[in-house]
């Protein structure tokens, strides 16, 4: 039965599982470093305490977090080699070189610096430690810069040239490569994203514990930052979404209508598609809510803008819509709801009851996971939406596949299942424990390092049996 089974279906899920996994924890590492770094900057200006043991308190975290999100992404480049090694061969000359940039990022720049960050607060000057911590927050980003630009290649590709060998390589300069016409799009989407989904947790966090203990310093101040976050950078979320949306609608046209559920063409302007059934077999959308013109004004800023049809587009390149139809939206609703959240605590805050509104804090809280499901749901529109290609127009994911049998994935996938489920499952509980946790004052640094190695005997130890001594 399992042989029967598409083997590019199952890399596909395979891929899609871990990369899943994987993302959640590099989106809020991203915004918590960044977080730490504003912490620990007006400790250092302000005096103030309370900076302080909030830094010691989200290090914590950050320092679980950063693990899990190095030991998940560690599997995402065995993939390239074991699932899709006709992808690697053909366009390993362009992906390789930025991929190794990423890692030196992250392991020579990122984690260079993290273990003075982390166990250094007592035993380096602050400036040093100040340092350190703006270095792990610049190599998340930085990071991120070079895993956005490999996709950003991917999804719409300039700058390569096609060997005898058919395989992509630069065709003169890198910059082209790096810097393709949805790379800035793409890059301050994601950015922006990952600081909205810290806001939301770090917000979520103190709303609980300001509803145990309204008089908590430490909750009012990271309650009252993270609504400060939603307020004023959902709506820049929102207007770089609509320009990410409008680079997209130029270079991958039938992405964009297959979110909206535009089959057919549009003459005199298309409609907003609320809600309804999109179905690729019927070229149509069952059921659908829609309001005229709405479509038009938003993609073209001109309600009565002709707009094409999928149907414009040959068939066999046409995304698979009834799934980037519905991530698509989910994705929308929650920057609306971030953005309503925000504006709620601006009143809240005019009024002077930010932390008494008991449905407020409650809603931060509801509002906590809201970032992580997001961010995953833009991945699934942005990647199933490139499908069938994995380089857009260039090279098919069919073609992409290593030759190995649905079965050998099959069971790679099961493991990664279990696997996943078990360790990430009890590094996500751990995380809410120690969320759970209220900020208190002086709060205890991570505890350092063992001083002792596998294998190697302390030395008080063989001091304590040396010959002649009792």
């Amino acid at each position: 039965m399992i042989a029967n089974l598409d083997p590019v279906t199952l890399a596909r899920a395979q891929f899609a599982f871990t990369i899943s996994y994987h993302f959640i924890f590099p989106s809020f590492s991203i915004g918590l470093a960044s977080y730490l770094m504003v912490l620990e900057g007006l400790w250092l200006k302000t005096g103030n305490g309370v900076y302080a043991n909030l830094y010691r308190y989200w290090l914590k975290i950050f320092a679980v977090v950063f693990g899990m999100g190095v030991v998940s992404g560690v599997v995402m480049s065995y993939q390239f080699g074991t699932n899709w090694s006709a992808f690697s061969t053909k366009a390993g000359p362009i992906v390789g070189p930025l991929m190794a940039y990423e890692v030196l990022t992250a392991f020579f720049l990122e984690a260079g610096f993290l273990g003075v960050m982390l166990f250094g607060i007592s035993r380096v000057g602050k400036g040093l430690h100040f340092f350190a911590t703006c270095m792990v927050a610049l190599g998340t980003l930085i990071s991120a810069t070079w895993i956005i630009s490999v996709n950003s290649w991917m999804q719409t590709p300039a700058g390569y040239a096609i060997n005898v060998k058919g395989q992509f390589v630069p065709a003169g300069s890198w910059l082209p490569i790096i810097f393709t016409a949805s790379f800035p799009y793409r890059l301050v989407h994601t950015v922006i994203a990952s600081y909205l989904t810290t806001a939301m947790a770090v917000g979520a966090v103190g709303a609980w514990h300001l509803l145990k203990d309204p008089a908590n310093r430490g909750a009012r101040k990271m309650f009252s930052m993270a609504m400060w976050m939603a307020a004023i950078v959902a709506p820049i979320q929102i207007l770089a979404g609509d320009q990410h949306g409008l680079n997209t609608l130029e270079h991958q046209p039938a992405k964009v209508l297959a979110m909206e559920g535009d089959y057919e063409p549009s003459p005199d302007g298309a409609p907003l598609i609320l809600f309804g059934l999109p179905s690729n077999d019927e070229g149509r959308v069952r059921y659908e809510v829609a309001v005229p013109h709405i479509g038009s004004l938003i993609l073209k800023h001109d309600p009565h803008a002709p707009l094409p049809g999928l149907k414009d587009y040959p068939r066999d390149i046409w995304p698979p819509a009834p799934i980037i139809f519905w991530s698509f939206r989910i994705m929308v609703a929650l920057g609306f709801a971030m953005l309503g959240l925000g504006l709620w605590s601006l009143l809240a805050r005019v009024r002077g009851k930010l932390y008494d509104w008991r449905w407020l804090k409650r809603a931060a809280i509801l509002m906590g996971p809201s970032g992580f499901v997001a961010v995953i749901a833009g991945w699934v529109t942005t990647e199933v939406g490139r499908q069938p290609f994995t380089i857009y127009g260039l090279l098919r994911t069919a073609q992409s596949h290593s030759p190995i049998g649905a079965p050998a994935v099959a069971v790679s996938l099961l493991a990664f299942v279990i696997v996943y489920f078990t360790a990430f499952g009890a590094g996500i509980f751990y995380l809410l424990r120690l969320m759970s946790k209220p900020p208190l004052a002086g709060e205890p640094e991570p505890q350092p390092i063992p001083q002792r190695a596998a294998g190697i005997t302390p030395a008080a130890s063989v001091a304590a049996h040396l010959p002649g001594e009792a």
